[in-house]
């Protein structure tokens, strides 16, 4: 998980303005979790936190930038904006709790894990079926090669010559 730990009780109750900016935080977590992405234009969050009483904290912001990743289809490189806007309430754990906590009490102060919730946003951005185009024609299943630049030379197998009259026909 990546950890980067704030006092809530030294930020006003109006709050308090954050850039996050350091490429190391997305660059940690990619490794971490296995991401196949690499930066295209830094990631930056610009993040208001603010505290809300001896519970939690009321996280606002963006997260804007770019990565290069691989196309799911053709497996291509091509870039993903990453322009996302978010509103996240984070607060201390009700008893027993399975995952770690985004909110503690070290030493009698309220700290958040701004780090993972910054990496949940990132996550979060990222598209669940990579493609470089809505219209991807993808790869020759026979001989690899990429149908967006145009057909290949295999040869197709048109199926069983018994069931060819079926091919044209429509149903109503």
């Amino acid at each position: 998980m990546i950890e980067l730990w704030m006092p809530i009780s030294e930020i006003p109750a109006d709050g308090r303005e954050y850039t996050f900016d350091d490429q190391a935080l997305w660059h940690d977590g990619w490794k971490e979790f296995s991401v196949a992405v690499e930066a295209s234009e830094n990631l930056v969050a610009e993040v208001m936190i603010l505290p809300q009483g001896d519970d939690g904290a009321l996280v606002r912001g963006t997260l804007k930038g770019a990565v290069s990743m691989r196309c799911d289809r053709c497996t291509a490189d091509f870039v993903f904006k990453i322009d996302e806007s978010f509103d996240v309430f984070e607060q201390l754990p009700d008893g027993e709790y399975d995952e770690e906590p985004r909110v503690r009490t070290e030493s009698g102060e309220l700290q958040l894990n701004i780090g993972a919730v910054l990496w949940e946003e990132f996550a979060l951005a990222l598209p669940v079926k990579p493609l470089c185009s809505e219209d991807c024609k993808g790869m020759c299943p026979g001989c690899g090669k990429d149908l967006n630049e145009g057909p290949c030379e295999c040869d197709r197998d048109e199926g069983d010559e018994r069931l060819a009259v079926f091919r044209n026909l429509k149903i109503k």
